[in-house]
């Protein structure tokens, strides 16, 4: 009992209020500047190690062998520890953000910030302002499992989290609260945009106090060079146009790189390490200048460089970034973005100065950061504020504005929508816009919810038999059904009649039902099927078209939808579970009328259900189809992933040995797959069942399920009748089934 006090005494005292959000908020910014900083010094030492080696050791050996053993290491490290914490890091928060169940938590954040090292030091052509934005969101969600908060403070936290991630990589503090908001949340209510504001300043000064600012151009000369006329306004707009057009074919390749990489069919080591092998191939052809990732930018804006060697810089990163990005590297896309838009500015600005003498190339190469920058990620506030803040120089918030709104606006006509989407809806995710509650009741509708598996009732039911009906099932009610139409319901308070009428058991149904019941059509949204829930105080609504039933929707149908918004089940918006694989299964003579599938699992009570099946099939003449399923992970291929079946066909043997003795074809097979239910339902497809037997351990511990997630799904998709049988400890068993030849039960209608 005490204990149970203390905590709830615990919960009230860390219950999430504005003051705890800020505290929050502070500490996550000091912890999101800390891994920056780690991250800044370790990738530097480990990059600065392989350059300098290639200067002992010939580089076109030194840099492949790096690059190919370094990849393989962090694309391992990812795949053994942490799945997630592929890639550049962005997708995944913004899908996070957006309550797709894509999980963020201190493993993540370790896996990322490591891995991300050893990628970047291996000399892939990615930046660390990415994965920095992933670790801090992963590691505020972390921190935010500590306090029992609502699912929105915790959505706030780890938008906090990202916004001190990018604050601390970029040493812009402005910057990264704008892109909490312009790209991942995009909410200005109070307290989120309170929390982002935090976060990133302390996340800002504590990575400038450390030393980790190595985005922070030294440009002293730069200041006294950077200039801006009106005769210069056309070139900022062929730097936007240009920057524009290249950043779609730039978008439009790191998604053409994925899915090369995809149809090689290899694992996520051997992606890496094969990125790592040609970015150093084609690294140690190049000037040595190009060794330093990190270094080239500031090479190109400060150093007087020919046009060629730019060019070349471009081309190069370009392909390279591609190269690394599509192999599933950890590592982000804004440090290449930056790059390239500056290559691509110094171009046309030297360009400029040839053709009116005026201006400097270092100008259009800062403005052709924010220019690319924006034209790729699509937050052209984002990348203005980023290279103001970079070079603190008010000259260049003109030729910024030009160039990156310009490039925004024609990379958006060509690619439209933003690339993390892009990237997310090829991993099967797609980010629907959250509504609230008021908003879900009323964009679903009856028959997205409605239950379409109904028992009824015909009017010349004897009342003895309708009394039978109610006993043996949990409804409260039945529809009332002659010739396929609807002619009334019956519900538990209509039994009174038959005390209160005297009315004899070998009387009819039609005498204490309701006629003509309220219904509702299946284009009626839930706001509409809820009011007259209330407004009539009933708890069950018959679903008609015309006259014909089609479905039932109760106040528990309503409350499940509601519960999945909440809960993030809304299976659209997640990852999309690729097709089963067989990987074991045997065939008997096909001499049966029908198929009867069992789903077995359990070794305690795979004898009991098996001994059930025979009887159900010996009865009906029906083949026996016996299914082992095996659960992996979503960021697995069920096809490739390695999986043993030993115990699999043990339990399978059972049923053949079954089979055998009751001379009764019996089919297994063993499947492996995302989603048991999934599986299961492309067994009753693929193998044509007609009866599906299942298991039921009598109880479910997830929220909104009646009998759980896998069971619940069957009962509503299945194309074929389901047998649930619940098994006690003594294996003693109460059916509840949806076949017309057994007696039948539907989960309570409240």
């Amino acid at each position: 009992m005490l204990p149970l006090v203390l905590t709830q005494s615990f919960r009230t005292l860390w219950q999430p209020r504005r003051g705890l959000a800020i505290a929050e908020a502070s500490v996550i910014g000091v912890v999101a500047a800390l891994s920056a900083v780690f991250f800044k010094f370790s990738a530097g030492w480990l990059g600065t190690w392989r350059v300098r080696s290639s200067y002992f050791l010939p580089a076109w050996v030194v840099l492949p062998i790096v690059g190919l053993c370094l990849g393989f290491l962090a694309g391992l490290l990812v795949e053994r520890l942490a799945p997630e914490a592929a890639g550049g890091g962005i997708p995944q928060v913004k899908a996070s953000l957006a309550n797709v169940p894509i999980r963020l938590s201190w493993r993540v954040a370790a896996v990322k910030l490591f891995s991300s090292i050893i990628a970047l030091g291996s000399g892939l052509t990615l930046g660390r302002q990415g994965p920095t934005v992933h670790v801090g969101a992963a590691l505020a969600a972390g921190m935010s499992r500590w306090v029992p908060t609502s699912p929105d403070h915790r959505r706030q936290m780890i938008a906090a989290g990202a916004g001190a991630g990018l604050s601390a990589a970029f040493n812009a503090p402005i910057a990264g609260m704008i892109f909490v908001v312009e790209e991942l949340l995009q909410d200005l209510s109070g307290l989120t945009l309170g929390t982002a504001i935090i976060a990133s300043f302390i996340g800002g000064v504590v990575s400038r106090l450390l030393g980790g600012g190595s985005l922070q151009l030294d440009l002293e000369a730069t200041r006294y060079a950077s200039t801006f006329s009106v005769t210069e306004i056309p070139f900022y707009l062929i730097l936007g146009i240009l920057a524009g057009l290249l950043a779609a074919l730039f978008n439009r390749g790191l998604i053409a790189s994925q899915r090369i990489y995809r149809n090689l069919h290899i694992s996520l080591p051997l992606r890496v390490a094969l990125a790592g092998l040609i970015s150093g191939l084609v690294i140690a052809l190049l000037p040595s200048s190009f060794r330093d990732n990190s270094g080239l930018r500031e090479f190109i804006i400060t150093g007087d460089v020919y046009v060629s060697v730019a060019a070349i810089a471009f081309v190069a990163q370009f392909i390279l970034t591609l190269v690394a990005f599509g192999s599933g590297a950890p590592g982000g896309l804004f440090a290449p973005s930056l790059i390239l838009g500056s290559c691509l500015g110094y171009i046309i600005g030297v360009l400029q100065d040839y053709a009116l003498g005026e201006g400097s190339p270092t100008t259009y190469a800062l403005a052709g950061m924010g220019a690319f920058f924006s034209g790729v990620s699509k937050v052209p506030f984002t990348a203005i504020v980023i290279v103001f803040e970079m070079t603190t120089d008010f000259n260049l918030v003109l030729p910024l504005m030009i160039g990156s709104v310009t490039s925004y606006l024609v990379a958006d006509k060509i690619v439209p929508g933003s690339l993390y989407d892009r990237l997310l809806h090829l991993s099967g995710i797609t980010i629907q816009k959250q509504a609230p509650i008021e908003g879900l009741l009323t964009r679903l509708t009856a028959s997205g919810v409605m239950q379409t598996r109904v028992e009824t009732l015909e009017p010349e039911t004897s009342l003895d038999e309708v009394v039978e009906a109610f006993s043996r099932s949990h409804h409260r009610g039945f529809p009332v059904v002659e010739d396929g139409k609807l002619v009334g319901i019956v519900t538990q308070s209509d039994l009174l009649k038959i005390r209160d009428r005297n009315l004899p058991k070998d009387g009819f149904l039609r005498e204490i039902m309701t006629s003509n019941p309220l219904t509702v059509t299946p284009t009626q949204n839930l706001s509409d099927v809820l009011y007259l829930l209330d407004r009539y105080q009933i708890s069950r609504l018959p679903v008609v078209e015309g006259r014909r039933l089609i479905g039932i929707i109760t106040r528990a149908d309503i409350i499940r939808a509601e519960a999945d918004h909440i809960n993030c089940e809304n299976r659209q918006s997640g990852p999309r579970p690729e097709p089963s694989y067989v990987v074991y299964q045997t065939r008997s003579p096909s001499t049966g009328r029908g198929r009867l599938l069992v789903p077995i699992a359990n070794p305690e009570t795979a004898a009991t259900l098996l001994e059930m099946a025979a009887a159900i099939a010996g009865d009906r003449h029906y083949e026996i189809e016996c299914i082992q399923v095996m659960l992996i992970s979503r960021y697995s291929s069920p096809a490739e992933t390695p999986v043993r079946t030993t115990k699999s066909r043990r339990l399978l043997r059972l049923a053949e040995a079954l089979g055998k003795k009751r001379k009764i074809p019996v089919h297994t097979q063993i499947r492996v797959t995302h989603d048991v239910a999934q599986a299961i339902l492309e067994t009753i497809k693929e193998r044509h069942i007609d009866l599906i037997l299942m298991g039921w351990k009598g109880s479910t511990s997830t929220p909104g399920r009646i009998f759980g997630n896998v069971v619940d799904t069957i009962i509503r998709h299945a194309t074929c009748d389901v047998v649930l049988v619940k098994l006690g400890k003594n294996h003693e068993s109460l059916v509840n089934t949806h076949s017309p030849d057994l007696p039948t039960s539907r989960p309570p209608h409240p």
